[in-house]
């Protein structure tokens, strides 16, 4: 089928979009963390929606399935073909215009190939930005943010993907074209299908571009490290911060071994403070909504947390260069991690005023029930999405514990997530890694959801398979 396919597909496209390869292929078969490798003999690189539309239309026809992929920075194994080789890739990255910038309305519409670097210069150019920020800007691209409905560090004051996307162009798995870009403020025609694209992880369409909420640019920030004693007196800090000022946009919290292994990692990199801390946050704040600049508001919040023993220690960015030192700092921690040895790694959700003990009690009890390992969170406090990392004990085989060892202590970090009333997936999707587990606690109802409304845009399975939720075997009850 898939030489077939090829076959047909060459007729339709320039040679340009059609890459046979194999050393041009190989750096896109194997995911981010080098957890998944798949195979493929055929990689498709569109460059005009026209040509997306050829290439699902024929698949469909000859029954051949495609695995979209944008910088190919899943966490969850979500862009990786499968391995028995019966997937072509669908590369957007060619499909990379930002269609225009509108300021005074506050909208792009950009193309899903657009890096999501570019889209903030090109945001920023015209006196607005896009915000949303995560460690990948500079290789995520807006096909996979929205296919994802990724968050990243502005969550807790500008929400995620889901809620900055104001319209959506897709190609459906039949070949034909849902064009979705006009930003209507009411639309009420039934089920909303550009909210169904977002975070469908490519299963329910290719999205091909989407118009995005931009916002005023920012007269300047203030950017803040704090060290305190434990999660609960990060929680009351966040909370005087958001009494404070409606111009909070990040309140990261990780702990110390966080800091020390991105301290190891970066060759150039400092600690902000002077003093050991057993927790720390970094703090930004704009000067779009503070009333009496952001620079003030952070100085008369910490310093009055130190006064009243709430925090040991803090410093406030005197430059540019230093505030981006601070998130160069956060944005290092998984490469960090990754370097320090195989690990279990979680991105789960918990209500955010339960956060501070999860935190705490989920790691006192990883390492009890695996001795040896070493378990800590770090994430976004505001918004109760921990990254939550389980690492293997001094001398573990990585193989072994990929393979037999960290299913067994994600089933137990998700069933303590449950417990706590939170999401086994936060904003990194569910992709092939989480897919099980998705089957195992996710309530029946919601499954069936699922998969009715899968089968219903694409009951062949072709587009991204093995992802987020497959549909059940005919007979199966579920």
């Amino acid at each position: 089928m898939l030489a077939r396919f090829a076959e047909r597909i060459a007729a339709r496209l320039p040679a340009a979009a059609i890459v046979t390869d194999r050393d041009a292929i190989a750096p896109w078969e194997t995911d981010w963390r080098r957890r998944y490798h798949g195979h493929a003999e055929l990689l498709l690189a569109p460059a005009t929606v026209d040509e997306v539309q050829a290439i699902v239309a024929t698949a469909r026809a000859e029954g051949v399935a495609l695995v979209p992929q944008g910088g190919n920075t899943s966490m969850v194994g979500g862009a990786t073909p499968p391995a028995d080789g019966s997937a072509a890739i669908l590369s957007l990255r060619r499909l990379n215009a930002i269609r225009s910038i509108d300021a005074e309305a506050g909208l792009a519409v950009a193309e899903a190939g657009v890096i999501l670097a570019t889209l903030h210069a090109a945001a920023a150019a015209h006196g607005r930005r896009f915000p949303l920020s995560l460690g990948a800007k500079g290789s995520a691209t807006i096909g996979g943010l929205v296919s994802t409905n990724a968050g990243g560090t502005q969550v807790l004051r500008f929400g995620t993907m889901r809620g900055l996307v104001a319209g959506i162009e897709a190609v459906l798995p039949d070949g034909s074209r849902h064009d979705g870009l006009a930003a209507l403020k009411k639309d009420n025609r039934g089920y909303d299908l550009t909210q169904l694209l977002i975070g469908a992880e490519g299963t329910l369409g290719i999205v091909t571009a989407a118009t995005l909420r931009l916002v005023p640019a920012v007269a300047g920030r203030t950017v803040a490290w704090a060290g305190v004693a434990s999660p609960d007196a990060a929680m009351t800090l966040l909370r005087r911060f958001q009494r404070t000022t409606p111009a909070l946009e990040s309140f990261e919290l990780l702990p110390a071994e966080s800091l020390d292994a991105v301290l190891a990692y970066l060759p150039d990199a400092r600690a902000p403070l002077a003093s050991a801390h057993p927790w720390h946050v970094l703090i930004e704040v704009t000067d779009d909504d503070a009333p009496d600049g952001a620079a003030a508001v952070v100085e008369r919040v910490l310093g009055a947390a130190i006064a009243d023993g709430l925090a040991g220690d803090a410093t406030i960015a005197a430059s540019e260069t230093q505030a981006e030192a601070f998130w160069r700092i956060r944005e290092s921690i998984s490469d960090a991690e990754r370097a320090t040895g195989p690990a279990a790694q979680h991105d789960i959700a918990v209500p955010v005023e339960a956060m501070p003990r999860f935190m705490i009690e989920a790691a006192a009890a990883c390492e009890a029930r695996f001795p040896g390992t070493r378990a800590s969170g770090f994430g976004h406090l505001g918004d109760g999405n921990v990254h939550f990392h389980v690492r293997a004990a001094p001398g573990t085989d990585p193989a072994d514990w990929y393979a037999r060892q960290v299913p067994v202590v994600s089933a137990f970090v998700h069933d303590l997530v449950v417990a706590a009333g939170g999401t086994i997936s936060a904003e990194h999707g569910i992709g092939q890694m989480k897919r099980d587990e998705l089957e195992r606690l996710a309530p029946p109802a919601r499954l069936a959801a699922l998969r009715a409304i899968r089968a219903a845009f694409d009951p062949g399975e072709l587009m991204n398979p093995g992802k987020l939720v497959t549909l059940a075997p005919p007979g199966n009850p579920q």
